[in-house]
């Protein structure tokens, strides 16, 4: 089972870069996190699976006075998605033609749902990002609508202000990437383990819990 986990998580996270990469190349605009990472790559000079990544711990200090306890799958996340995002950029070309565009732009969306489902669905951590929004909702009872919303306008208004890409794709990834992932997750959660006879349920429960990782 942890096999599978790992394997899912390492594809996910590679196929969630690819897309970044593709959602870069269509030219039709970002989600609201990638509007901020390309609006600070513009900015500095660096390539954005460097900004990714960077972004990324820095999110990941953010956990600490909120208690949030990181799992492979969020170290893995801060590393990967960066590194197959600029590997994108390298081998993915420039499309001006507006079809091509459009295309990638749906194959974009698409492709990151997968990864997301993926991901998600290994149980091994949640990325920095999604992290700090679960770990803010904790510590001050707001509904997760508000604090995503929250944190995803202010991300995408700081990335609009350095030279981040807005447009119709940003529109298009905030409709249609939750009923995208919701259709998906069921096919790709990793069962929780069944208990063997004879074990002790309420120990392997306590065990699980306490692991940041499940």
């Amino acid at each position: 089972m942890m096999t599978r986990r790992l394997t899912q998580l390492l594809i996910g996270l590679a196929m969630y870069g690819i897309s970044l990469a593709v959602f870069i190349r269509a030219g039709l605009g970002l989600d609201p996190w990638d509007v901020f990472h390309q609006g600070v790559a513009t900015k500095t000079g660096f390539s954005i699976g460097v900004v990714v990544i960077a972004v990324s711990f820095i999110v990941l200090l953010l956990w600490i006075p909120l208690r949030q306890m990181p799992g492979i799958g969020t170290v893995a996340n801060a590393v990967l998605v960066g590194l197959f995002a600029d590997l994108g950029l390298w081998l993915i070309p420039p499309v001006s033609h507006l079809g091509g565009q459009i295309a990638m732009l749906a194959g974009a969306v698409i492709l990151n749902g997968i990864a997301s489902a993926c991901y998600i669905g290994a149980r091994l951590g949640p990325g920095a990002r999604d992290g700090l929004m679960t770990g803010l909702v904790r510590r001050t009872g707001w509904s997760v609508r508000l604090v995503r919303t929250g944190i995803e306008v202010t991300v995408l208004a700081v990335g609009l202000l350095l030279g981040g890409s807005v447009g119709v794709g940003t529109v298009v990834y905030a409709l249609a990437i939750g009923p995208i992932v919701q259709v998906l997750l069921p096919r790709f959660m990793v069962p929780e383990p069944v208990p063997e006879p004879g074990s002790d349920p309420g120990r392997e429960t306590a065990t699980a819990e306490a692991s940041p990782a499940a």
